[in-house]
């Protein structure tokens, strides 16, 4: 098959290509049942973040799985990140060593900034505040590479195992690079059929660095989110009633899901998709069993939307977030 089943890392350690992603899986009871039934069918990839709220659930989860010595914590490859309200050098230990206690572990395996603007902190708030013109209060500009020192200084503390980006577009992976003692492990970002970011993939390869995609099938929930911010849905792409992605999976008798995660194992990329669902994190899995051939992949790679076809574009999620210096959609 043309895809692995692990992407190394360059520290040496072997990210399983397949993860499980688990943004806007906050409820205790789901995300326990997602997380359970992903481990019990192999899953040892787990994303989560500070921000999603769900650290605590999935650290019960992991803490029972382990103790029990049903799986030895290097059989597991654990990401979290270091929420927005953090992107700050004096802030860093203290959210890593709160996100180690969630989960209930010594070290994770992955540690991401979550996004290369920084917003200002109020104790006890998960999120980022908003001032009285309903826009999001935010930092001066980032200082990326004392951030970074204060990143790399974890894996010296050894309470992660590597270091890497999300949502950080190709000038800001440069300016970490310049001063890096330890590169960027992985890079975190929007990818999918009609979002390929290919220019940014191609630099993160021709650097040693590993990509993981977020939303690799279009997540279709962003069309909820966007109607409870009043925003219009209607220009959103959708896989799963894609006529080309649909002639693809009777082609090979596969959920277009499935071909849509197999396009991203075969660019070399590492996709995370949510789901707290069983029967979907199942036929996420299955996803090896197949390769898209030639003309497969040549279809598909025509369905690049470019930035219309970007779901999560924070400018909109989160007002006046475009407004700042290193707001890296610009």
């Amino acid at each position: 098959m043309a895809s692995k089943i692990f992407l190394t890392l360059p520290s040496g350690q072997k990210m399983p290509v397949l993860g499980l992603g688990t943004w806007q899986a906050k409820d205790d009871a789901e995300i326990e049942t997602a997380i359970n039934t992903a481990l019990e069918l192999g899953y040892r990839h787990i994303d989560t973040a500070w921000s999603y709220e769900n650290e605590r659930a999935i650290g019960r989860v992991l803490k029972q799985w382990l103790t029990s010595g049903k799986l030895k914590r290097d059989d597991l490859f654990i990401t979290t990140k270091l929420p927005l309200v953090a992107v700050h050098p004096d802030r860093v230990d203290a959210f890593m060593k709160k996100s180690l206690e969630n989960l209930q572990l010594d070290y994770v395996d992955l540690y991401l900034i979550h996004f290369p603007v920084g917003c200002k902190y109020k104790e006890g708030n998960v999120r980022p505040y908003y001032d009285d013109k309903g826009e999001v209060v935010t930092e001066g500009k980032t200082d990326h590479a004392a951030v970074w020192r204060k990143m790399e200084e974890q894996v010296e503390a050894g309470r992660a195992k590597n270091i890497g980006l999300s949502n950080y577009n190709i000038a800001q992976i440069s300016t970490v690079l310049k001063t890096a003692k330890i590169k960027p492990a992985n890079l975190q970002v929007e990818m999918h059929v009609y979002l390929q970011q290919k220019g940014l993939v191609d630099f993160c390869h021709k650097n040693g660095i590993t990509v993981v995609a977020y939303c690799p099938v279009a997540n279709p929930s962003f069309a909820q989110i966007f109607e409870r911010l009043g925003k219009d849905s209607k220009h959103l792409p959708n896989i799963f009633a894609d006529p080309v992605i649909a002639k693809i999976a009777e082609k090979h008798k596969k959920t277009p899901a499935q071909v849509a995660l197999r396009f991203l194992l075969q660019v070399g990329v590492s996709p995370i998709p949510k789901s707290v669902t069983p029967k979907r994190i199942e036929e996420n899995m299955n996803v090896f069993d197949f390769e898209l051939d030639e003309d497969d992949m040549k279809s598909l790679n025509a369905l690049e939307k470019g930035e219309k076809g970007r779901l999560a574009n924070f400018g909109l999620l989160m007002s006046g977030m475009d407004k700042h210096p290193d707001f890296p959609l610009k």
